[in-house]
């Protein structure tokens, strides 16, 4: 799933549905729950004459939505940390550094200018005005004027500059690990991330927030839209 210009947000593979966070929850009272049928899907296909089988019309049974809601609702967190879900995701640098503010439930393994010679790419920023009545941080609304085409002028040019040192300082016998250093923030990184459908969606909750960067809410939203569909009635609990 695109985001932003040049970055990106991929399932790679995930565990768990559901189901598990409620037998998570029902196996302290060595309980156990099973999929029901979703007896209109059933019909539809019947009808059609298809061939199909119960994996295609399976859903949550009643009884199993009101649990994970009631889990939601009063905290009980831990069922929803057995799902796992792995993401790749490409971001800038300064992205990539807010969403790792999010340690618990997670692990990640990023990409590594030490051993990757490829050339850099960068973000190319819609440029917004900096945040009006004196707040310290955020911004406002996109800039449409003379002052974004200046904006992108000077950035263009810092970016340049950056890879030229680079490339000098490669070219210089310096070590890759150390020429980074002259790297900006806009640069993109790629990373693998796991973690529980827990950490992921206190991320989203938290990073589609209006307070939070525009950019880091793009990438809250991509991850929001691919986790959604694969625990639909944990998703909707968690993150109302």
């Amino acid at each position: 799933m695109k985001v932003l210009d040049h970055g990106h947000v991929e399932l790679i593979d995930h565990m768990g549905s559901d189901l598990t966070v409620c037998n998570a929850a029902r196996v302290s009272f060595a309980g156990e729950s099973e999929w029901g049928i979703d007896e209109a899907a059933k019909k539809r296909l019947e009808d059609s004459e298809s061939h199909f089988s119960n994996e295609c019309i399976k859903q949550l049974k009643e009884k199993d939505a009101k649990l994970i809601n009631y889990l939601a609702k009063h905290n009980h967190w831990t069922p929803f940390a057995h799902p796992q879900i792995t993401l790749r995701i490409k971001a800038p640098v300064s992205i990539r550094t807010q969403l790792f503010k999010h340690k618990q439930g997670f692990v990640e393994n990023e990409v590594s200018r030490r051993y990757v010679a490829t050339e850099p790419e960068f973000y190319e920023p819609r440029w917004r005005s900096k945040p009006t009545k004196g707040a310290k941080q955020g911004s406002d609304d996109f800039m449409v004027t003379e002052n974004a085409a200046v904006s992108s002028c000077s950035y263009n040019r810092a970016i340049k500059h950056c890879m030229k040192s680079y490339d000098y300082l490669i070219k210089r016998g310096v070590a890759p690990e150390q020429a980074r250093f002259v790297l900006p923030q806009g640069m993109y990184t790629e990373w693998y991330w796991t973690g529980s459908l827990a950490a992921y969606a206190r991320v989203c909750k938290l990073r589609t927030d209006s307070h939070a960067q525009w950019e880091v809410q793009e990438f809250a939203k991509a991850i929001g839209n691919i986790l959604q569909p694969l625990f639909p009635v944990s998703w909707s609990a968690l993150t109302v």
